[in-house]
């Protein structure tokens, strides 16, 4: 590491120069990865905790399912017979728009993400404070994302377009559907906002569901029972591209972020082409003395390793510490798997770049430094 240590130490304001950009560059790739992190939590989180390993809808629905599905009581009765189906029940999704009780002017405007699920079924949430989901005809657990907004036990809402009336029992922890707080409400009541009907419902809105939420064994033939029930069943992560936007979003942030890593390859492979250029008439003194190509070839990308490692770890420490500023401001989340592949996905591409970049030492000629030029 002699070239390397020399350079670092009499080239210092070249260096800090390309460090500082790979340090910008880990700045914006741990935002990244917490912008993108933070708009899926807000688009699929609820999605993430329901206890289930796959959904069947409609056959017909396509696209954004959630949407597009209905499902019969036969479909989920029949679900929950087949042979490696452990749990089967009816689950119900709409967005509705809301307003706390009282006077219209002074009322808050809401919009949720309503969860229809039987009382005391493995889909229902337990409450971390108030009361759990009972058959209790208006009776609802709000989200975290939804008590932000003022709403607590106790309140009453008024929803859809009959104003149906909600009563605010209990709480659960975050979670959000299509960037929509959550509220998890009993399927008749589910069924009475999807079909706008403020009195009793009708036997034929009361068969039905959105979806049939799933546990199923190891081993379960799926396509077979689809075939059979005329259903499309996924598995839970399948389910998240149903959310609204989710997709589109994915798709985009990891665009985003690809053309990031592809742009810091070619800043650090362009620094260390000009930087291989500049110094060889010092490798070819050193091959003139003996050093082995193979040996310069390790100098030089350990220069390259030093100058990327010491530059991302400042850079995403700079980022981690904006990006806990933004926390609960923005939909941003940070988690250590993602930070930390970043970071490794920055240094890999930089080194990759730098080794391009240094192949020009295999070319460089040891007559060069004794004056074979002249």
């Amino acid at each position: 590491m002699f070239l390397a240590l020399r350079d670092l130490r009499f080239a210092r304001g070249r260096f800090a120069l390309v460090g500082a950009v790979v340090a910008l560059i880990a700045v914006l790739g741990v935002i990244l990865s917490g912008l993108a992190s933070g708009l899926a939590d807000a688009g699929v989180s609820a999605l993430r905790t329901l206890p289930v390993t796959h959904m069947a809808f409609d056959k017909s629905a396509t696209g954004e399912l959630f949407s597009r599905s209905t499902v019969t009581a036969r479909t989920w009765q029949t679900w929950a017979s087949q042979h490696g189906v452990t749990r089967a029940e009816p689950f119900g999704n709409q967005l509705v728009h809301a307003r706390t009780a009282g006077a219209p002017d002074d009322a808050k405007q809401l919009d949720l993400a309503v969860f229809g699920v039987r009382p005391g079924g493995f889909l229902a949430p337990v409450p971390l404070t108030g009361k759990p989901l009972t058959a209790r005809a208006d009776g609802i657990l709000i989200s975290q994302e939804i008590a932000k907004e003022g709403v607590k036990v106790g309140d009453r809402l008024i929803a859809g377009q009959a104003g149906t009336p909600l009563t605010v029992v209990g709480t659960v922890g975050h979670a959000s559907f299509g960037h929509v707080g959550v509220v998890y409400a009993p399927l008749p009541l589910w069924q009475r906002l999807h079909y706008g009907l403020s009195g009793p419902l009708p036997n034929a809105a009361t068969q039905q569901a959105t979806t049939v939420a799933l546990q199923l064994a190891p081993g379960a033939d799926v396509q077979a029972i689809d075939r059979r029930l005329g259903t499309h069943t996924v598995d839970k992560a399948g389910t998240y591209n149903a959310s609204p936007g989710y997709a589109a979003e994915s798709s985009t942030m990891t665009l985003i972020r690809g053309f990031l890593y592809a742009i810091s390859a070619l800043v650090v492979g362009s620094f260390f082409t000009v930087w291989t250029i500049q110094r060889g008439q010092e490798i070819a003194l050193l091959k003139a003395i003996g050093a082995g190509t193979g040996y310069i070839l390790r100098d030089a990308l350990t220069q390259a390793a030093v100058v990327l490692m010491a530059a991302t770890a400042a850079g995403t420490a700079v980022g981690v510490a904006l990006g806990s500023a933004m926390s609960g401001s923005a939909p941003f989340s940070l988690r250590a798997p993602q930070v930390t592949a970043a970071a490794a996905l920055l240094i890999v591409l930089g080194l990759a770049g730098a080794a391009v970049a240094v192949r020009r030492i295999t070319r460089v000629e040891a007559l060069t430094a004794l004056g074979a030029h002249r």
